[in-house]
């Protein structure tokens, strides 16, 4: 199994964060992570990290309910970005919605709509589907 170097996950449920970042060290998927409340803060940080030319994320999992910049708005200023590395993105929502499924197929960054809560079994998969 292929391991993340940089995973970065936008989401402002604390509970959530800490489950990920725990599982992925436990089962060593991961080297590091960039945390982030909202998409705004994310949004800003990444951009940052682009002009400054320094490593971005491989994967960055997406919260879509999320205060000041929820995730369909920052999909929608990210895509302008001009990236130069490959970073797959992985909707990860409380929402069982089939239009925010159908939403998410239409941004061709999306790798995946995952419905939380995130299992070890869904987390193995996207290290496979990378």
């Amino acid at each position: 199994m292929r391991k993340i170097n940089l995973t970065c996950i936008v989401d402002d449920d604390a509970i959530f964060i800490f489950g990920v970042k725990k599982v992925m060290e436990l089962n060593n998927m991961c080297d590091d992570f960039l945390i982030y409340r909202n998409g705004q803060e994310a949004l800003e940080s990444l951009l940052m990290i682009i002009s400054k030319n320094k490593t971005l994320p491989e994967v960055i999992l997406l919260d879509l309910n999320m205060p000041i910049l929820d995730g369909w708005q920052f999909l929608d200023e990210f895509i302008k970005v001009n990236v130069s590395s490959t970073i797959t993105i992985y909707i990860v929502s409380s929402s069982v919605d089939p239009a925010d499924v159908l939403r998410a197929k239409s941004y061709e960054i999306v790798n995946n709509y995952i419905v939380k809560p995130i299992t070890k079994k869904k987390l193995v998969s996207i290290l496979e589907n990378l």
